[in-house]
């Protein structure tokens, strides 16, 4: 595989107020191979632990007391990390769905869950994602490429 295209070693991070869904989710993302998975039960600390660690995947439960998804994604909105949220919403309530996405959610996964589908929807999450960092990559490489290619010819022309 290539090393700059793992999905495996994506950054996950699992944000659910219910220690039995955490658990569950830790348990099939470790058995499918992935190898950075973490998790918090406490919503207010999601946007600074993305700051601390750039997280590829967010898994983020909608319902949960004090803080929940739609305020977590808000937040989330203001990192200068990138312009891509990498969120996926876990919720039990079928007229959520379109609201979250419309909040900024890229994708969603319905409770109880269902493990193929969680699987697929992770891993497509995940390819989409790793696809968007290549091409910002290029796009900064040929950015850079233009500015050297300019300032050569300019120096020539003096």
């Amino acid at each position: 595989m290539n090393h700059e295209f793992d999905v495996y070693g994506a950054r996950i991070l699992i944000v659910d107020d219910q220690a039995a869904n955490v658990a569950l989710l830790e348990q099939l993302l470790d058995q499918t191979g992935y190898r950075q998975v973490s998790s918090t039960m406490v919503p207010q600390n999601v946007c600074a632990l993305h700051q601390a660690n750039a997280y590829d995947l967010i898994l983020l439960d909608l319902k949960m007391p004090q803080m929940d998804g739609f305020a977590v994604m808000e937040g989330l909105k203001m990192s200068p990390h990138d312009a891509y949220l990498p969120v996926i919403v876990l919720t039990a309530e079928p007229g959520h769905k379109v609201r979250a996405l419309q909040a900024g959610a890229k994708d969603f996964i319905s409770k109880p869950f269902d493990l193929i589908e969680v699987k697929t929807r992770i891993y497509n999450m995940l390819e989409v994602r790793m696809l968007y960092q290549k091409l910002e990559n290029y796009s900064k490489l040929l950015e850079y490429a233009t500015n050297q290619r300019t300032a050569e010819m300019a120096a020539a022309a003096q």
